[in-house]
């Protein structure tokens, strides 16, 4: 197979303004310098024509580039703003939702050499940067083949199940229906290539070139997240129930014992209060620096952590992230868990409701300002009044879902001298490295 290309919607504005650095061609002709595209009516005014698409292709694609003006980056984040970018390869825009979408067209090996050095630090070792590459080009194509089997109607919420006792959904990637993926971290971090990528990054999409992870003839869902915890969780107990079988339970480490059932409660709770050896066991600052952002590497507490609430605390930040006011809280008890001991259901015990809630993102949220670590935690009461306790003390483990790739336990791995192949085959149980073009 040929390397595709790959269409990443950049941003979505009623007027987009861009700079030709060099002479594209469109419609017959050449054109450079400043441009103004805006919706009007249902089509793009484009230099006094009305439109229904419009695509701006490079004269010479290995070297051409164009400019988008005030590109909105880190979407619904405290860091939101706009910046200029720049990008390789063809513009294309269309009419979406009663605005216009400028649209990147790239070769997929381009794209990935701007998401890793946007995802990963210039820290980062070869061997890490190579399993990210990986992952990236397996998530990417899998969801460009994805993208042409679904239909328009697909949303980000892939469940929703609600009663009077029990609200559980899952949250999955949006799909887009006019492009591939997004240029934000809904979907992948890209920003062409606004940012110089390192050496090291290029030496990585180089040496993996076409490498994907796959399963029985398909392309992996590569999952991952920062810290497992030391145990990796299952895809069903997160999203979907569709048990992956390179998604499966497993210790993290080549030299620990086996893993005990985490999803019974008893284990669980013996696990998590414990600290056991794992690659991501770690507060190694120069391996963390690979993984993580500065303001990330502030606390280094996310294999086993802890967090505290008083009573009224817990039961404002309840009712304030779901909207449902449980009165005073009385208990939560754990009701069903996955693999690597992350909650995929919890009950809220309320003086004025009782409630079950998951699966493991809509726990996390609940019960943070922003997001818990992980679901994978204990609880524990104490200054109990007339049955109702002062604090909450909830003891946890990792950091995000858990499913696939560990980013803190490949980074050890990478620093130990594990070749990138044996890092992903870790993490993906019984999956193959193909190379498709």
């Amino acid at each position: 197979m040929k390397e595709p290309k790959v269409q990443v919607g950049i941003l979505s504005e009623p007027q987009i303004e861009f700079i030709l650095l060099n002479s594209y061609h469109i419609k017959g002709k050449e054109i450079a310098g400043r441009q103004v595209v805006t919706y009007v009516d249902g089509q793009i005014r484009w230099q006094g024509h009305l439109y229904d698409e419009l695509l701006f292709e490079p004269m010479h694609e290995e070297s051409d580039a164009f400019e988008l003006l005030n590109v909105t980056i880190g979407i619904n984040f405290h860091w939101e703003r706009k910046e200029d970018q720049r990008f390789m390869g063809a513009l294309k825009i269309i009419v979406e939702n009663e605005k216009l979408t400028g649209i990147n067209v790239i070769h997929v090996e381009d794209y990935l050499t701007s998401v890793i050095s946007s995802e990963m630090s210039a820290t980062a070792s070869l061997e890490l940067l190579k399993a990210h590459a990986v992952i990236s080009r397996s998530w990417l194509l899998a969801q460009i083949h994805k993208n042409k089997a679904i239909t328009a109607s697909q949303s980000l919420y892939s469940a929703f199940t609600q009663t009077d006792q029990e609200l559980v959904r899952w949250y999955d990637r949006e799909d887009h229906t006019h492009f591939d993926v997004c240029a934000d971290d809904h979907c992948q971090r890209y920003q062409g290539i606004t940012r110089a990528s390192t050496e090291m990054v290029r030496q990585a999409i180089a040496a993996t070139r076409g490498q994907v992870l796959m399963w029985k003839g398909n392309i992996c869902d590569a999952r991952f997240s920062k810290c497992c915890g030391g145990a990796f969780e299952e895809f069903q107990y997160c999203w979907e129930g569709i048990k992956h079988p390179y998604l499966s339970k497993q210790r993290d480490s080549k030299t620990g014992s086996g893993l005990s059932d985490l999803r019974v409660e008893s284990e669980a709770d013996q696990w998590i209060r414990t600290s056991p050896e794992a690659f991501c066991n770690t507060k190694d600052k120069k391996i963390l620096s690979q993984v993580l952002n500065n303001y990330d590497q502030e606390t280094t507490d996310f294999y086993r952590w802890k967090i505290e609430y008083k009573q009224d605390e817990l039961s404002e930040l309840i009712l304030k992230r779901s909207g449902i006011d449980y009165g005073q809280i009385l208990d939560l008890i754990p009701v069903e868990r996955g693999t690597s001991g992350r909650l995929v259901k919890l009950k809220i015990r309320g003086s004025k409701r009782t409630m079950t809630i998951g699966k493991e993102l809509e726990i996390r949220r609940t019960l943070s300002t922003s997001h818990l670590y992980s679901s994978a935690f204990v609880i524990d009461k104490a200054d109990i009044v007339d049955d109702v306790p002062g604090r909450f003390i909830l003891t946890g483990a990792g950091w995000g879902h858990g499913v696939g790739l560990c980013q803190i336990g490949a980074a050890v791995m990478g620093e130990q001298g594990y070749p990138y192949d044996t890092i992903l085959l870790h993490y993906y149980i019984g999956a193959t490295i193909d190379k498709l073009y």
